[in-house]
C-alpha cells in the first residue's frame, strides 16, 4: 500500500465473528483479511465493467 487510512468500522458481531474465524482460516490478520476482500471485490467489479 502507499498510502493507509486508518477508519473505525462498526460490524455486527456474528460478521465480525465470520470474518475473525475467515481470518484465522487464511492465516490473517483481521484487518489483511478484510482488505483481502474489499480487493478482490474491486477487482471483481473493475473486470465486470462496473464504475469504482
Amino acid at each position: 500500500m502507499d498510502h493507509e487510512v486508518r477508519i473505525t468500522l462498526r460490524l455486527p458481531a456474528d460478521l465480525h465473528r465470520w470474518l475473525t474465524t475467515q481470518a484465522k482460516s487464511a492465516r490473517r490478520s483481521l484487518n489483511s483479511e478484510i482488505v483481502h476482500r474489499l480487493e478482490a471485490e474491486r477487482d471483481t467489479s473493475l473486470a465486470d465493467g462496473e464504475s469504482p
